[in-house]
């Protein structure tokens, strides 16, 4: 919807952050200014590295996306400045910092071979949905279930529950289910922000619990690692890893806490005025991040004529599963080059990024036949329609690069080191959780990446537990839960830190899946992490580490956000 010139400038005057964009912005270039010959200090590694200066970029990304609501040149910034950072803050480390910015850090972001698997299994996923979009496929689906989901209440339950059926990667997640259920929620008027928040929140959280999924195999692995230096901790990784997903308190949380808002219909805070904007007909102010994406995908109408078939789409999704399961599967066992192992060992040792381009491939080819076997399309049209399926996901990608990019000048500059070095080893044991569980989410918020979290923490926090507990005396079977619930800290702090962050990736997928404005995505979605991370801490990590069953813990966690939401939250067609 239009917005005219008088809206945007009442708007404007009445937008605190609007308000604040010069003072920050003085602010921040009168840090540059006074801290510049401190940084600018002879050094052979980066000046600031390891130290508090380390965290400025991502801080400085993330406030500027903040305020100036545009995600693409906050990232430009930070990387820019982080770059500035490493060549040293003098005119000539400007210079250099504006050349290696694009050179080296872009550059090296994108030439990564896993990240070239993503960007292409993103674009073909892409293409697949511009394919069963033409072909009548989604909304066939949408027809099957605009039928049942007839109410908001229906719509949100069956986003939330195809969220835990694309369970085996988290970019497939975001993807398939926002893309599919987008015309379903427009039609009812739910807000696209609520859209979101259904596929943010059962993402990560249902691909980091499940048994076989691409996140397994590198949460293991770094398992293995970590415990393969502790001479007296004796036990199968993957065990340790499976007895550690009771203790994952916010993944679990917020996966239940999605079906409390759904069964409910119940919002409080941005949520509740986004949807009672959606229930009025009025879109949300549209913004680069969103429009991009949102006008791309609404070109790609069904072929005029045509029979809409569910199956044109439903076929094309499974052979996508079925291939990247499959792919896991000859990927890992050609890995363990003949070694006997069971089904676990098989998806550790896969290669999960080439699994995802094969079903991707496997599932845009069965998406092309389909089409072109009934006559709904033919080769010129296919190719049309998976062109602009592709394009949809540009702007996502050139986010997801940069994003990359950032995450590479934190690695470069310690940042993950230095937030790690904050939690000292003189510690109360069961206090681990806690400080390691709020370590996680910070340096996942900061950096924009659960995965690289994680890869930083586990093996230092397992070790550091463990040596913890020896030295309290607690390295018996009895307090093996306080090791269980550290490391899924890690794990439940990082996916906490990613849904609060405005440079995850699996945010910015979200957001573009969902034709989201990417900010009113994390304005909106913030409110609920918060208060289910809280209630994981408070129910969950803090007492369980002091002996409270952990399915006590699980079940005073729901009450509580049971609770809270109907005490403060609204329904949206409720005065």
């Amino acid at each position: 919807m239009p917005v005219s010139r008088t809206a945007l400038s009442r708007r404007s005057c009445s937008n605190p952050a609007r308000m604040l964009k010069p003072f920050t912005l003085t602010c921040l270039s009168a840090f540059l200014v006074l801290f510049s010959p401190l940084l600018a200090a002879g050094s052979t590694e980066a000046p600031g590295a390891g130290t508090w200066i380390s965290i400025i970029p991502p801080l400085f990304a993330i406030g500027l996306a903040l305020v100036l609501r545009q995600v693409i040149p906050a990232l430009f910034a930070g990387v820019l400045l982080g770059s500035w950072l490493i060549n040293g803050l003098t005119p000539a480390g400007l210079w250099a910092g504006i050349l290696d910015s694009y050179q080296v850090h872009i550059l090296d972001a994108f030439a990564d071979s896993s990240h070239a698997a993503v960007i292409l299994f993103s674009l073909m996923i892409g293409g697949t949905v511009g394919i069963i979009s033409r072909n009548g496929g989604l909304q066939g689906i949408v027809n099957h279930i605009v039928s049942w989901a007839d109410s908001v209440k229906r719509a949100s339950v069956a986003t939330a529950t195809m969220g835990l059926t694309v369970f085996f990667d988290d970019y497939a997640n975001t993807l398939v289910v926002g893309n599919t259920m987008r015309p379903v929620t427009d039609t009812l008027n739910i807000s696209r922000a609520k859209l979101a928040y259904i596929v943010d929140s059962t993402a990560a959280p249902v691909t980091c619990l499940a048994l076989i999924t691409t996140w397994i195999g590198y949460e293991v692995g770094l398992i293995g690692d970590a415990i393969s230096h502790i001479d007296d901790l004796n036990t199968e990784p993957y065990l340790l890893f499976l007895s550690t997903i009771p203790y994952s308190f916010y993944p679990l949380l917020a996966i239940a806490f999605v079906f409390m808002v759904a069964l409910s219909s119940r919002d409080f805070g941005p949520m509740l005025a986004a949807e009672r904007r959606a229930r009025a007909g009025i879109q949300p102010e549209a913004g680069a991040d969103a429009s991009t994406v949102a006008e791309e995908c609404e070109r790609i109408e069904p072929v005029e004529g045509k029979p809409q078939r569910a199956v044109n789409a439903l076929l094309p999704i499974l052979v996508l599963i079925v291939g990247v399961m499959g792919g896991l599967y000859v990927t890992g066992s050609n890995n363990l080059e003949g070694s006997s192992g069971d089904l676990r060992d098989i998806i550790g040792a896969a290669d999960s990024y080439m699994a995802l381009m094969w079903g991707s491939l496997l599932g845009m080819l069965t998406a092309a036949l389909l089409s072109m076997a009934q006559r709904i399309m033919t080769l010129e049209q296919v190719v049309d329609a998976w062109y602009k399926g592709m394009r949809s996901m540009i702007y996502a990608i050139i986010i997801l690069i940069l994003a990359w990019a950032l995450g590479g000048i934190a690695d470069e500059l310690k940042t993950a080191d230095y937030l790690v070095s904050l939690l000292g080893d003189a510690l109360p044991a069961q206090l681990v959780p806690l400080l390691v569980f709020i370590i996680a989410a910070f340096t996942a918020f900061a950096t924009g990446s659960s995965w690289g979290a994680m890869g930083i923490l586990v093996p230092l926090v397992i070790p550091l537990t463990w040596a913890v507990m020896k030295t309290h005396g607690m390295d018996t079977a009895a307090d093996m839960h306080i090791l269980y619930s550290a490391i899924a800290s890690v794990l439940a702090g990082s996916v906490w830190g990613d849904h609060c962050s405005p440079i995850s990736d699996t945010t910015i997928l979200s957001s573009m899946a969902s034709g989201c404005n990417h900010i009113e995505h994390v304005h909106t979605q913030m409110p609920y992490a918060i208060l289910v991370g809280t209630a994981s801490l408070a129910t969950g990590s803090v007492p369980v580490a002091y002996g409270l069953p952990w399915w006590l813990g699980l079940l005073g966690g729901a009450a509580v956000l049971l609770a809270a939401l109907m005490l403060v939250g609204r329904k949206a067609d409720s005065p």
